[in-house]
């Protein structure tokens, strides 16, 4: 421990030291390269989209501040590459611009490096300028109902992790031996899930879905999807495009009750158009006639549905209670208007049979560190336009900063925010002025624990796409930590 702790007093104690005389050459430069006036070092903590907007913001507006990238993963990109469904390969084409960003000479990725465990936020602070806390929502609500433990139930965070690649998901093995699924929750993610989910293994054998997770959905029995809410059509929180790609996913057909959607046509006539458009193809497929479809769908073998105004209640177990054998949802209605609209349990329950339940009602973040503040029970750092309450030179953007909310490109737009902020305040001279080590401080810090850089996230990248090619895919993701470190030579 001494070590350590020797070191960091001594990286914290720079700052004070009288630099020394220009003669010395060498030590002249080493000083000018850390004046915090010309060249702030800067520490980003996340490498998803937050993360690397907030960066490519900070290094096109200060032309000489330097950026380091922290990542817990052994691979860059979060949730572009861990969350995004495998059939939307174009929404990943943003991992070129970040590509761009990580390979600049004032960048540098430095993953498997788990902040708040291989070092800590304070020690960061002491070898940067200013950090920025872009980690995102690694974890997912809990439904907090009996049942929820069962074999059987699983979040859809995890779901999306198993089928993505992602290491600490890799072992997730779903049993998809049922004939129907539950889906509770009505986002994005939700019908990404039901696509997986139905979607025809032939066409996601073109994707850079994991062999693993393709090898399972080749077995899988299930037949129906069901994707359950609380409230009304007029809540969902999908987008058109999900729901467009749900109609018309070959071999499936749709099952939506038209009382659901009575009086529908009336109340969108005031809402915005983005949703009024969701209405209508909504209110158009709910009242379609049977056979109207495409002759795909006459003879469809599996199907989806919508449940609204029901709230899961309990996860039924199976007569050995083993497994989940169906779940129980009380019958809501809906009470208050606009933003407010709350569901409101009727009394009345009902039971759905099924062999999975799928949780998709939202991701959270987790605290960080102690030394951060955290409010848990929005699920975010306390911030003000991404500035934390209460610590200088402390900043954070993304999921952690506003919740696990909106798209890549609010995320884009939000991040930007944060790094202007943090760019005033090093005009307004409220950083520190004197010189920080960066990562030369932190690499002391790391004795057992093997950074890996963009060029060795690189060579992973050329073994997947190689692996890829024999198959016909775009790539094929490594998924054990422990072989891609074999394969960079550690």
């Amino acid at each position: 421990m001494a070590p350590r702790c020797w070191l960091w007093w001594h990286w914290l104690g720079w700052p004070r030291i009288r630099p020394p005389s220009a003669s010395n050459s060498t030590n002249s430069g080493f000083y000018r390269h850390f004046s915090a006036q010309k060249n702030p070092q800067i520490c980003v903590v996340g490498s998803g989209p937050a993360g690397f907007y907030t960066t490519q913001h900070l290094l096109k507006h200060h032309t000489q501040a330097h950026v380091d990238i922290y990542e817990k993963q052994l691979v860059p990109f979060g949730l572009v590459r861990f969350g995004v469904a495998p059939d939307h390969p174009e929404v990943k084409n943003v991992i070129n611009t970040f590509t761009q960003t990580a390979r600049s000479d004032r960048c540098a990725f430095r993953g498997n490096v788990v902040v708040g465990k291989d070092v800590t936020v304070p020690e960061l602070q002491g070898a940067y300028h200013a950090v920025v806390l872009s980690y995102g929502a690694e974890d997912h609500q809990s439904l907090e109902i009996p049942g929820e433990e069962l074999p059987g139930v699983c979040s859809a965070r995890a779901f999306v992790g198993w089928y993505n690649g992602l290491p600490e998901n890799r072992e997730l093995a779903p049993d998809l031996s049922c004939d129907t699924a539950v889906i509770l929750g009505q986002g994005n993610v939700a019908l990404d899930v039901a696509r997986i989910l139905l979607t025809p293994h032939e066409l996601l054998e073109k994707t850079d879905i994991t062999e693993a997770a393709l090898g399972v959905l080749r077995q899988s029995r299930v037949k129906t999807v069901w994707i359950v809410g609380r409230r009304g059509p007029l809540q969902v929180a999908f987008t058109i495009k999900e729901l467009r790609e749900m109609i018309h996913l070959p071999g499936t057909r749709s099952i939506l009750d038209p009382a659901d959607f009575l009086g529908l046509q009336d109340r969108i006539k005031e809402v915005p158009r983005p949703r009024k458009r969701l209405m209508e193809l909504l209110l158009q497929t709910a009242t379609e006639k049977p056979g109207a479809g495409t002759a795909g769908q006459a003879l469809a073998t599996r199907a989806w549905g919508l449940r609204f105004f029901r709230s899961p209640q309990q996860v039924l177990p199976s007569p050995d209670g083993r497994q989940a054998a169906g779940i129980r949802l009380a019958v809501t209605r809906l009470e208050g208007v606009g933003e407010a609209t709350q569901a409101v349990p009727t009394g009345d329950t009902e039971d759905l049979p099924c062999g999975l339940v799928l949780s998709s009602v939202g991701y959270k973040s987790r605290p960080i560190d102690p030394s951060v503040p955290f409010d848990s029970k929005l699920g975010i750092i306390p911030n003000v336009e991404g500035r934390v309450v209460g610590v200088p030179g402390l900043y954070c953007s993304g999921w952690v900063k506003r919740g696990p909310t909106g798209v890549i490109t609010t995320t884009m737009t939000d991040s930007f925010l944060t790094s202007q902020m943090l760019l005033q305040d090093l005009k307004a001279g409220l950083l520190p002025s004197g010189p920080r080590p960066g990562f030369a401080a932190i690499q002391a810090l790391l004795s057992s624990v093997r950074p890996v850089s963009f060029s060795d996230w690189e060579k992973l990248d050329a073994e997947e796409v190689s692996r890829g090619q024999g198959a016909g895919k775009p790539r094929e993701k490594l998924v054990d930590p422990h072989e891609m470190l074999r394969l960079l030579g550690h």
